[in-house]
């Protein structure tokens, strides 16, 4: 690798290649812990780029359908390596999940039992959390920097966690009163984001990729996207061509093909389209089984939104055709993850250049300035939805006089749970343990007390 700027170096594609494969397999906890996870190692501990160039790429991340956590990791990958760089990281950051996913399916289907599994992952949880609540402080504080941000986060929290407001609506309003407040208070608008990074100014910001990083421009990403396209359509179009549109295969393509360019928001957002669709338009599951296959994608690594690979495997293992079962399902499964990331690719590298060209525009940063804010008040909110599913055994819905939220039923909170939370967050907070340290001991903990029957696991 190449020294860059003092401390700061410019990884090889090897260790690029070894980092995102750790963050591959450490990627707990739905999108939340796998952006708080990605800051802590590629700003905090790589510190290939800055606070001010990994919100920069948030933001426009928070704007795409699908998973932004994975669409993150592609940006940050094609920031440091271009083209190829983005595509390692992309995968790498869903092969360990998808893989995982696949074998408990496959467990699934044939066993119908999983909680052994659920045992395993019961100490992760509380890792996880405690991750997300120390992200949560850290970018905070560091992008917080005038009333009005600190303003809008709350705001942001409370229209998501309360009134049950859309996530596009709260992103596009954030924009909104970003560009306004830059307008009338320029150089506030942009002194959280574009103008400091913690103690760093901007030059130090371009200087942390280092002279090896990619140089934004137009031939390569757009070939790079017309490629993800080509990949993500031509099979698609082929399935209908020889199988004809009532193909189990040809449905699972098309919808979920679907899925990945209207559901906004993530993983929490494709559910409720997903799980209406799947169990009463197609019938592939059951009520049940659709919050059981849910509950696998959080036990392991990778986007939440591999969820979709579990319907997708139990769609074509029950409608298998001339197939074994087990072998449709793992098609099918695989068939729906392909049609689910493959887009992925295509809009960061079709959007990431110009994004990239247009940091330095006062308009577009005051934007992103306010959707910066309001994505702390989102990752707030995911942290709060998190902990109250780590921690209580049972979550309402709670719909009255405009209000829509979670609250939790107090009488089913797990002690095990509680004490392992508290443990971790005085572990990442107090003691700043490392993240495998961290998520090993709580593995290990949970395991223990998931063996003594004390988890409700």
């Amino acid at each position: 690798m190449s020294e860059t700027s003092g401390k700061h170096v410019h990884p090889d594609l090897r260790e690029a290649f070894a980092v995102w494969a750790r963050i591959g397999l450490l990627s707990f906890g739905g999108p939340a812990g796998q952006i708080a996870l990605m800051h802590r190692i590629v700003v905090e501990e790589k510190r290939w780029i800055g606070d001010a160039r990994f919100l920069h790429a948030l933001n426009y991340c928070m704007l795409l359908p699908g998973p932004e956590a994975q669409q993150l990791a592609t940006y940050i990958g094609w920031l440091v390596h271009g083209v190829r760089g983005g595509v390692i990281a992309g995968i790498l950051f869903i092969l360990p999940g998808l893989i995982t996913v696949t074998g408990l399916s496959m467990i699934y289907a044939t066993l119908g039992n999983v909680g052994v599994v659920e045992g395993l992952f019961f100490g992760l949880k509380a890792a996880v959390l405690a991750i997300v609540v120390q992200a949560v402080l850290r970018i905070g504080t560091r992008v917080l920097v005038g009333g009005w941000t600190t303003a809008l986060a709350l705001l942001a929290f409370l229209a998501i966690f309360v009134f049950g407001i859309p996530f596009p609506l709260v992103i596009a309003a954030a924009a909104v009163i970003g560009l306004i407040a830059g307008r009338r208070t320029p150089a506030a608008s942009t002194k959280g984001v574009a103008g400091q990074a913690g103690s760093r100014t901007v030059r130090d910001e371009e200087t942390l990729l280092g002279a090896g990083a990619v140089a934004p421009d137009r031939t390569g990403p757009l070939r790079g996207a017309a490629i993800c396209l080509a990949l993500w359509l031509l099979p698609v179009a082929a399935l209908y061509g020889l199988f004809g549109a009532d193909d189990v295969f040809a449905r699972i393509a098309g919808f979920f093909s679907t899925m990945a360019v209207v559901t906004f928001g993530g993983a929490y957002a494709a559910l409720a389209y997903v799980a209406q669709e799947a169990v009463e338009g197609f019938g592939w599951l059951q009520p049940g089984e659709m919050l059981d296959g849910l509950g696998l994608a959080e036990t392991t690594p990778g986007p939440l939104i591999l969820f979709t690979q579990f319907v997708g495997f139990m769609g074509a293992y029950r409608d298998p055709g001339t197939l074994p079962p087990l072998v449709a399902g793992t098609l099918g499964g695989l068939l729906t993850s392909w049609v689910t990331f493959a887009p992925c690719f295509a809009w960061i590298f079709l959007g990431a250049p110009f994004i990239e060209r247009l940091r330095q525009n006062a308009a577009l940063t005051s934007a992103l300035t306010g959707i910066t804010a309001a994505v702390v008040g989102v990752m707030a909110n995911l942290a709060v939805w998190f902990g109250l599913h780590v921690l209580f055994g049972e979550v309402r819905a709670v719909r009255a006089g405009g209000l829509e939220l979670d609250w939790p039923v107090w009488t089913t909170l797990d002690p095990a749970s509680a004490l392992l939370v508290a443990a971790a967050l005085v572990a990442a907070l107090r003691f700043k343990l490392g993240i495998l340290p961290l998520l090993g001991g709580a593995a290990g903990a949970g395991l223990l007390l998931w063996g003594a029957g004390l988890t409700a696991a």
